[in-house]
C-alpha cells in the first residue's frame, strides 16, 4: 500500500484552477498588463478608435472598447479558452509572427482571476453577443444589441486570489503605469485614436488620429520635435527610423525611451546598451536620452515568443543588430554641428534653448563653471602630459590650439559663417559673437575642449598601439568567464587585437593578459579586462577598452584646452568659432555641457521692448 509520504513525491496532474492561476501569474502582472493585452487585441482587429476606462487603478475596473472587426457569437467561448487564437494556426507561424498577440493566453488568464464581461459584434452580423465569466466559470451567454467591434469589461481583479491583490501598488502608481502604457502603444499606431479616462486622474488622455508631429507633441511634450533629430537609416535587411533627442534634451529617468521592433513595444538590454554607447560621448553623467525609434527587420530574424508578456524578443543575429543600431544613432548625433544646425527661428541645433529662458541646463544638472574663474593660468607643460606613455605627449601637443594670427573679419559681400564673428570676450570665460540671426554666446573652454577631444580621437583612428608586457598580468576569474575568454580567442581574436588587448586562458579559473593598449596604465587593465569579459557575456560585444581610452582622451582634452581668464584676441576667438563649425558634436563638450547658445535679434528686441 502506498503511503501519503510516498504520494507526496509522485508526479500528478494539477487541478485546472491551479494551472490557470500559474498561467495568469505569467501574463497578468498588474492592471496595466490587462490594458496592454486588450489594446493589442484591438489593434490586431484593425481598430481605428480605442477607448479605455479604469477605476481603482485598474484593480476595480478595466473597460476597453474598440471599433475593429469584432467576433461572431460562436467565437466568444473560444476567445476565453486557453491557447485559442485567430493569429496563428501552426508551429511554422511562430517563425514569422506579424500580429501583436498570438499566444491565446491573455483573455483566458484575465478571466481566471477576475469577473469578465465580453461583448462583440462583427460587421456581417445583425446582432452582437455577450458572455460573462467569473474566475474562469461561465455565468451567462446571450445575444445583445451592439455596435461593430468589441468591448471587454474586467472587474474585481484577483477577487479569487486576495493574496495576489496585496502585491499591487497604490491606485496612483497603477494609474500612472496605465497612462504610460497607453502613451507607449499610441506612438506605434499614430493612425489610431486613443482615449483614456481614469478615476482619480486629473484629466483624460485624448490622442486623436493626427499627424505624426502632433502625436509626438502630445506624448513627449511640445518641445520634443524642436529638440530632436529625425533618423532614417537602412542597411541590408535592417531599417531604423524615428526621432532621437538632442543630448541637451535629457531626463533623469528612462521614462521617455520608446523602442519598437516591427511595431511591437519592447524593452531589451542589447538595444539599451547600443543606445548608451551612441550617447556616451555627448550625454551628461547620470542623465538619460529621449527617443522614439522603430526598428524593422524580417519577421524570421526575430523571435517574439520569448516571454508571455511579449516585452522581450530574441534576435537571430544580436551582434549585427547591436552594431547597426549603435552606428545609425552615432552617425546621426555626430552630424549635428553649428554649420548644420542653425536656422532663423530657433538658433543652434545642438543647443536650441534660448538665452535668458528656462532651459534644461540648470545649475542642478551641470557643474558650476564659475568655480574656475579665479584659477590662475597654468604655465609650462601640464602634469598630465608628463605622465603619458611615449608618443602620446606629442599627440596632445599637436592637438593643442593653433589660433589664427591674422585678423578674421567680414568683408563686403562676404557670407557670414554660422557662428558669426567674435566681437568681445566676457569675464575671460565667454566669447560674444554676432551672426545673421543675432547674438551667439560661447563658453570658450567647453568649446575648445570638444575641438581638442575630436582632434585627439581622429589621431587614434585605426588599430590601437599595443604594448607587450614582460610579465603577463594574471587574473583570477570564474570558470565561466575563463571559458568565455577561450571562446573570445577563437571568435573575436582580431577584434581584441585591434582594441589593443591580447589575453588568453591560462587555467581552469585564470586568465593571462599579455598585451595591453599603450594608452592605458597597467594598474587599470585588470578591472578593464573584467568589465570587458562581463560585457561580452551580456551583449556579445564590448566597448570597454575604447571607453576607457576615450575617458583618458577627454581628460587630456580638458587639461589641454584654454582656461578661464586667458585673454584671447579677436583673431583667436574667430579661429575657435571656425573650428567649432567643422567639429562633430560641437554643441556640447565631452562632459555633456552646452558650448554655445543663440539669441535672435527679435528676442533681443522683445527683451528691451523695442518697437512696442
Amino acid at each position: 500500500m502506498v503511503t501519503e509520504a510516498e504520494l507526496a513525491g509522485r508526479v500528478k496532474r494539477l487541478d485546472q484552477f491551479v494551472a490557470d492561476q500559474i498561467a495568469a501569474g505569467e501574463v497578468v502582472e498588474r492592471p496595466a498588463s490587462i490594458v496592454k493585452e486588450l489594446i493589442e487585441n484591438c489593434l490586431d482587429a484593425q481598430a481605428s478608435s480605442i477607448e479605455v476606462r479604469t477605476e481603482g487603478g485598474g484593480s476595480d475596473l478595466v473597460w476597453v472598447r474598440d471599433d475593429g472587426r469584432g467576433m461572431v457569437a460562436e467565437d466568444l467561448n473560444l476567445a476565453l479558452e486557453r491557447h485559442a487564437t485567430s493569429k496563428i494556426s501552426s508551429a511554422e507561424d511562430l517563425l514569422g509572427v506579424a500580429s501583436l498577440g498570438f499566444r491565446g493566453e491573455a483573455l483566458a488568464s484575465v478571466a481566471s482571476v477576475a469577473r469578465v464581461v465580453l461583448t462583440s459584434k462583427d460587421a456581417a452580423s445583425t446582432q452582437g453577443a455577450r458572455i460573462e465569466v467569473h474566475g474562469g466559470k461561465l455565468l451567462s451567454q446571450a445575444p445583445v444589441a451592439a455596435n461593430t467591434g468589441t468591448t471587454v469589461e474586467v472587474r474585481d481583479l484577483f477577487f479569487n486570489t486576495p493574496a495576489r491583490r496585496k502585491f499591487l501598488k497604490t491606485d496612483r502608481t497603477e494609474t500612472a503605469q496605465i497612462d504610460m502604457l497607453v502613451r507607449r502603444l499610441s506612438l506605434a499606431h499614430m493612425d489610431v485614436a486613443f482615449k483614456l479616462r481614469q478615476a482619480g486622474a486629473k484629466r483624460e488622455l485624448v490622442l486623436p488620429s493626427a499627424a505624426v508631429e502632433e502625436r509626438l507633441s502630445r506624448v513627449l511634450g511640445p518641445d520634443f520635435i524642436d529638440e530632436s533629430i529625425q533618423i532614417d537609416e537602412a542597411r541590408d535587411e535592417y531599417r531604423l527610423h524615428g526621432w532621437v533627442g538632442l543630448p541637451n534634451h535629457n531626463r533623469r529617468q528612462t521614462d521617455q525611451q520608446y523602442f519598437y521592433v516591427n511595431g511591437r513595444a519592447i524593452s531589451d538590454k542589447l538595444v539599451g546598451h547600443a543606445v548608451r554607447q551612441a550617447y556616451s560621448d555627448v550625454m551628461f553623467h547620470g542623465r538619460h536620452p529621449v527617443f522614439v525609434l522603430f526598428f524593422e527587420l524580417p519577421q524570421s530574424a526575430v523571435d517574439v515568443n520569448v516571454h508571455p508578456t511579449k516585452h522581450e524578443v530574441r534576435f537571430r543575429d544580436a551582434r549585427a543588430v547591436h552594431d547597426f543600431i549603435f552606428a545609425s544613432m552615432h552617425r546621426a548625433l555626430r552630424d549635428v554641428r553649428p554649420s548644420a544646425g542653425l536656422d532663423e527661428a530657433t538658433g543652434p541645433g545642438p543647443a536650441k534653448a534660448q538665452l535668458f529662458s528656462n532651459t534644461n541646463f540648470s545649475n542642478s544638472n551641470f557643474p558650476n563653471t564659475n568655480a574656475g574663474r579665479q584659477i590662475p593660468l597654468a604655465t609650462g607643460e601640464p602634469a598630465l602630459h608628463r605622465e603619458l606613455p611615449g608618443g602620446f605627449a606629442q599627440m596632445v601637443a599637436e592637438a593643442e590650439p593653433e589660433f589664427l594670427q591674422s585678423d578674421d573679419v567680414p568683408t563686403a559681400n562676404q557670407e557670414i559663417p554660422p557662428l558669426g564673428y567674435a566681437i568681445a570676450q566676457l569675464h575671460g570665460v565667454y566669447i560674444l559673437a554676432q551672426n545673421e540671426q543675432g547674438l551667439v554666446l560661447v563658453d570658450m573652454h567647453a568649446a575648445h575642449e570638444r575641438v581638442t577631444y575630436e582632434k585627439l580621437k581622429s589621431q587614434l583612428d585605426g588599430e590601437i598601439a599595443r604594448q607587450r608586457l614582460l610579465v603577463p598580468i594574471m587574473l583570477d576569474v570564474s570558470e565561466r568567464d575563463a571559458q568565455l575568454v577561450e571562446e573570445l580567442q577563437a571568435e573575436f581574436q582580431e577584434e581584441l587585437q585591434r582594441c589593443g588587448l591580447v589575453m588568453e586562458r591560462a587555467g581552469l579559473t585564470s586568465v593571462a593578459i599579455r598585451e595591453i593598449p599603450a594608452l592605458l596604465h597597467e594598474r587599470n587593465v585588470a578591472a578593464t579586462a573584467k568589465d570587458l569579459i562581463a560585457e561580452f557575456a551580456n551583449y556579445g560585444t564590448s566597448d570597454e577598452l575604447q571607453r576607457r581610452e576615450l575617458d583618458l582622451l577627454a581628460s587630456m582634452a580638458c587639461h589641454g584646452s584654454v582656461r578661464a581668464n586667458r585673454k584671447l584676441s579677436i583673431a583667436e576667438m574667430n579661429a575657435l568659432l571656425r573650428d567649432m563649425e567643422q567639429t562633430e558634436n560641437a554643441g556640447l563638450c565631452n562632459h555633456g555641457r552646452p558650448t554655445y547658445f543663440q539669441q535672435s535679434i527679435d528676442d533681443l528686441d522683445r527683451l528691451f521692448a523695442r518697437g512696442q
